[in-house]
């Protein structure tokens, strides 16, 4: 009874903080003055041919981006994953560091290398620096810059799923084939849905995308959605143009569950010091070696030095934290703050979806990956319909109403690092707490949480990584003076000095990976004397 009364009220909670404010925002679009109307998607209707091209915009973005991001991550998971490549975890660690920062920050990179006066831009011909300039504000700009992003993603998954196909089947086939034919006929088979769902992920994070969009100038839905969010006056026809992008999403995350189900993939957890067969590059070694770390330099670590090299100047620093010293203590405190309440309630949602005995499993699982791929801006227009009261100012008008919006989209990422860390540990030391009297709630807090502890510190950090790096829900709800760092920066590009710029994003960089250093280090300290 306590087990289940705890995991309800967790469940319930989620659906308060993300579910609730969708419902009411898609119900105010519908009633006005206590009766039914649709008066409020009228202007979305009128205006339905003008946002035809941008609504066209976005879908193309979003394909091409997660047609290149499925193609190389699957690529370079299996190299990073399966091969005997030479740095293996060092290049994957530079390929995932995009995925820790704001795209708009790594788009903010490619145009002080390409740009007008940029790095190399001053170095070559006018001609030459047209055509890199427009390339760079337009599709291709926001697809290459999208695709470093969120490639990431796929290569991380394909990683995951390739370590966990059976090594039996494998080592079985090599008897009779070559690793080629073993890849292509077990080994890609069976982690295809993984890559199908990393794909989908990266279209959808790609669809609600607007910082990107917004410095490169490419017109897509979502930014024309903001827009018009920001010019009506009436909120609920500005409401209604969110509308579409909460179907998109809908839709898509229906028919990816629906291939889905059908295709159960024979995967297990990898035994403790179990070994599996390392692909053997042999003469490509080197030769492979060689292209991946080119390309890891060229689309990691160019734009990174080019933020560096732009703002190495005292006085750009100085004026960094001069205009945006409190910004930057307001990212540092609603990081701390959401990454502790995201983990506290990923926690109590990971042990409800580890136990898929419990009714509600699979529905929080479902809800909490929903308000993830949604657009930040669209669960941040939700908010502001919620809370937007006199009877609840106090969150309206506080930051509060961020840290709500950090619990609404990001809690599924503690919530699944929770529930792979306890698939871990065994059962049987809970069993054997019961046994002797514990209770539940004891036994969760006394064995289960101290043995998941490195879990749930990995569950903190990426919370607060994403936390720090939110730009969407941020953009839209915060009070006034509380601009976190990132709407800073968004809101000074458009006349903000370069150097200042570049400063802002390294501080920024410096902000993500500084926790992720610290606890690197602390874990090999532990190591070592443990």
């Amino acid at each position: 009874m306590q087990k289940r009364l705890t995991l309800t009220a967790a469940a319930i909670l989620l659906a308060v903080i993300g579910l609730l404010p969708l419902i009411v925002m898609v119900a105010d679009t519908f009633f006005v003055n206590g009766g039914f109307s649709a008066k409020a998607y009228d202007a979305l209707l009128t205006t339905s041919k003008h946002q035809a091209a941008p609504m066209a915009h976005s879908m193309l973005l979003s394909f091409l981006t997660s047609a290149l991001a499925a193609f190389v991550g699957a690529a370079l998971g299996l190299l990073l994953g399966k091969t005997d490549l030479p740095w293996r975890h060092v290049l994957m660690a530079l390929f995932t560091v995009p995925l820790l920062l704001p795209p708009y920050v790594i788009a903010t990179a490619w145009f002080t290398i390409l740009g007008k006066g940029g790095l190399i831009g001053h170095a070559l011909p006018s001609e030459t620096t047209e055509f890199l300039s427009s390339a760079l504000f337009g599709l291709f700009g926001c697809t290459g810059v999208l695709f470093t992003a969120f490639m990431p993603i796929v290569m991380l998954l394909t990683i995951a799923h390739a370590g966990a196909v059976n090594p039996r089947w494998e080592d079985a086939a090599r008897l009779v084939s070559g690793w080629p034919s073993i890849l292509r006929r077990i080994t890609l088979p069976s982690i295809a849905p993984g890559i199908a769902f990393a794909a989908v992920l990266v279209f959808l994070l790609t669809f609600g995308e607007t910082g990107v969009p917004t410095f490169l100038r490419y017109p897509v839905y979502p930014v024309e959605a903001l827009t018009q969010f920001a010019a009506f006056y009436d909120f609920r026809t500005a409401t209604a143009s969110t509308i579409p992008m909460l179907v998109v999403t809908s839709i898509i995350l229906i028919l990816e569950y629906g291939l889905e189900r059908g295709k159960v993939s024979q995967l297990r957890a990898e035994a403790p010091g179990e070994r599996r067969a390392k692909i053997e590059l042999k003469r490509w070694r080197l030769p492979i070696f060689v292209i991946v770390s080119v390309w890891a330099f060229v689309s990691v670590l160019l734009p990174l030095l080019a933020l560096v090299i732009q703002s190495s100047s005292v006085g750009a620093y100085v004026e960094a934290f001069s205009r945006a010293s409190d910004s930057i203590m307001h990212s540092l405190a609603f990081a701390v703050i959401g990454a502790t309440l995201l983990t506290l309630l990923g926690f109590f949602c990971g042990v409800l979806i580890h136990d898929p005995t419990q009714p509600l499993a699979r529905s929080v699982d479902g809800l909490a990956l929903f308000l993830f791929t949604l657009p930040g801006t669209v669960i941040g227009i939700g908010l502001i319909g919620l809370w937007n009261r006199p009877m609840t100012n106090v969150i309206y008008a506080t930051p509060a109403i961020i840290i709500l919006g950090y619990l609404a989209q990001y809690s599924v990422l503690p919530m699944r690092v929770t529930s792979a860390t306890l698939a871990r540990i065994p059962r049987s030391l809970e069993e054997a707490a019961r046994l002797s009297g514990a209770s539940w709630f004891m036994t969760l807090t006394r064995i289960v949480a101290p043995l998941a502890t490195r879990g749930l510190m990995a569950a903190w950090l990426i919370s607060y990584v994403f936390c720090l790096r939110d730009l969407g829900i941020s953009m839209v709800v915060y009070p006034a003076g509380y601009e976190t760092l990132p709407v800073r920066i968004l809101t000074l590009m458009a006349n903000g000095a370069p150097n200042l710029i570049a400063a802002l994003c390294v501080i920024l960089i410096a902000a993500t990976l500084l926790p992720l250093g610290v606890a690197g280090l602390w874990l090999k300290y532990r190591a070592r004397h443990s």
